[in-house]
């Protein structure tokens, strides 16, 4: 059985780490984004701690992180595996020590969620997205209990997070922000009560009660409205605005689903390109990270 993760190894993926966030503050600067958060006191600012966020944006984990840094804490995200392959952010995700989860369908997630246990037994942050995918009605949707069962695990306290207006910058469709100045609002709520002997599914319902109220409180606190019929793709239908309703908002992943499966098995087929270099040490690359944190 192997080790968790040493505290050799976490300085140096906190250097890397460090010089990210200052390229993204930098971005964020460019883009006029007006940042909020508010309740980062109910991180723990030592120790491990498990963080589930609402997923309406691209960006949602940068601003859930920023929440982090408000304690002094980097945040070891779990996301898809295909944010791992482009050649630019694949290494740059790596480095921070981010845990790449399989979610094709029949792929055991074990060894991403080994990892992200392996980094809570050593006392860092973990966030996850309950969610799995983004939310493009930009309410909840359907939770899946691994964060319950990291934080019922390990002991980690169970840490809500919202964030709100980051799908005015980057969302699934995708659309990009029209104009600079987006408000973004994270809020961070107290931590959730886990018993150990309670259903990983149970406390999963608890967390998305508590998610659905603090986005209520993000909404109603925004600072910012639409400027005219047309920008109201961004706002829930149930509150007057134009993103689809959630079975329409549904049938729409589903259907990007199927376009993205169709391109991968249209890609395999067709096999490598004349000339182009194999990625025969992709795999193996992956590999190894995994190990690390068994």
């Amino acid at each position: 059985m192997r080790s968790s993760p040493g505290p050799s190894l976490s300085r140096r993926l906190d250097l890397p780490y460090r010089l990210v966030i200052a390229l993204v503050r930098l971005v964020f600067l460019a883009l006029g984004l007006r940042i909020t958060v508010r309740g980062a006191e109910h991180l723990p600012a030592t120790g491990p701690a498990v963080l589930a966020s609402n997923h309406v944006g691209y960006l949602d984990f940068t601003f859930v992180g920023l929440a982090g840094r408000r304690r002094g804490r980097f945040v070891r995200f779990m996301a898809k595996q295909s944010v791992f392959e482009p050649p630019v952010v694949g290494p740059a995700m790596r480095a921070m020590g981010h845990v790449p989860v399989d979610r094709r369908p029949g792929t055991p997630g074990v060894p991403a969620l080994r990892a992200a246990d392996a980094w809570l037994r050593r006392g860092d942050v973990v966030g996850l997205f309950p969610e799995a995918t983004i939310s493009r009605s930009f309410t909840l949707k359907d939770m899946k209990p691994g964060a319950a069962f990291l934080a019922q695990r390990t002991g980690a306290p169970l840490v809500p997070v919202v964030v709100w207006g980051s799908q005015r910058v980057l969302t699934a469709g995708p659309r990009w922000m029209r104009r600079r100045g987006a408000a973004i609002t994270v809020l961070v709520g107290e931590p959730l009560p886990v018993g150990p002997d309670e259903s990983p599914y149970d406390v999963t319902a608890r967390l998305g009660e508590r998610l659905a109220q603090l986005l209520e409180e993000a909404m109603d606190g925004y600072p910012q409205a639409p400027r005219d019929a047309q920008d109201r793709w961004w706002v829930p239908a149930a509150r007057g605005g134009s993103a689809p309703p959630r079975p329409v908002a549904a049938e729409q992943e589903q259907a990007a689903i199927a376009r993205r499966e169709a391109r991968r098995a249209a890609k395999t087929s067709a096999g490598p390109r004349t000339g182009a270099r194999p990625h025969s040490g992709l795999p193996r690359r992956r590999e190894r990270w995994h190990s690390l944190h068994r």
